[in-house]
């Protein structure tokens, strides 16, 4: 399964490493900023899939950056944790209403920290997966009823084929490994080569048109934005 990529923006850069380490430990994959206007601009360009942000740095702080965050369409709806030193109660409320899904006060064990971060990680994977009904671009994706509409016309794609164009579809704009849908479409458990997923993007692209996923050279695939 393809790894996690956490982002970690924080002007302490020995706190850097050593989270930046234990994450590695634990199967991440792990971004660095050194304050909020860097930590946008990775998050712009890697689109990672949790921010793990301090509040207190130079350039602009995380109050700042988190309020861009949910403002930006191609970011609101990554999950943010505050790491910070401020302990007031009058902070974290703050956080919490501009956009934070927790709000963790430093110092703390990185294995607890590493727990909370894969808590909030789960939760989203399960809004995420509850969400039956995609409207993007001219289609909708309903799995409820399998069905693919587009415009007046509909589509009964072949299970795998609907499966893997939803769980591109409820991630657009990101960019997602071979391995990845391999193992979320068809299971970990079940053995199928690479070439399976093109075959199906190419089946998918035949129906409904090939300008809505993205082959991205060399990684895998993308639905369009």
């Amino acid at each position: 399964m393809a790894e996690q990529t956490i982002l970690v923006v924080d002007d302490e850069k020995d706190l850097l490493d050593l989270i930046e380490y234990n994450l590695k430990k634990e199967g991440f994959g792990v971004l660095k900023a050194e304050n909020g206007e860097e930590g946008i601009k990775v998050a712009r360009k890697h689109k990672p899939d949790l921010v793990l942000l301090d509040i207190m740095m130079p350039k602009m702080d995380g109050l700042k950056a988190v309020e861009i965050m949910r403002n930006d369409d191609d970011l609101k709806s990554i999950p943010i944790i505050f790491l910070t030193a401020r302990s007031d109660e009058k902070t974290e409320i703050e956080g919490l209403d501009k956009g934070g899904d927790d709000y963790i006060t430093k110092p703390i064990s990185t294995t607890k920290l590493i727990s909370r971060i894969k808590a909030v990680m789960r939760r989203f994977d399960e809004t995420e997966e509850s969400v039956n009904r995609i409207a993007v671009h001219d289609i909708v994706v309903d799995k409820d009823r399998y069905i693919v509409t587009k415009g007046e016309e509909e589509f009964h794609l072949p299970r795998k084929e609907f499966e893997l164009l939803y769980y591109l579809a409820s991630r657009k704009g990101k960019v997602l490994d071979r391995q990845t849908l391999l193992n979320k479409v068809w299971g970990d458990n079940i053995y199928v080569v690479d070439r399976t997923v093109d075959v199906h993007v190419r089946k998918i692209r035949e129906k409904l048109g090939d300008h809505y996923i993205e082959t991205v050279k060399g990684v895998g695939y993308r639905f369009k934005e």
